[in-house]
């Protein structure tokens, strides 16, 4: 445990940014495997707004900061990738 006054601090403020950016980085997971599960069940329009669903999710975790952005990016590829192989 830090005995110095900063780093008490510092400690602090990770810890609620640690929690903050759980919200963000499960949803965007929650979504991301509701779009693959949907994708694997052969329904094309719930696959289709299932895959948007999880697109807007790495958005935000990315613009929040809590994803970097080429990991949003490369998640939505390889969702779209799935996406157009299972139509």
């Amino acid at each position: 445990m830090a005995n110095i006054k900063s780093a008490i601090k510092r400690n602090k403020q990770n810890e609620k940014r640690r929690i903050r950016n759980r919200v963000y980085r499960g949803a965007a997971r929650t979504y991301v495997a509701r779009a693959r599960a949907a994708i694997a069940g052969k329904e094309t329009e719930a696959a289709e707004a299932a895959t948007l669903e999880a697109i807007a999710a790495l958005d935000k975790a990315a613009q929040k900061g809590v994803i970097h952005k080429n990991n949003a990016a490369r998640r939505k590829s390889r969702l779209m990738k799935r996406l157009a192989a299972s139509k």
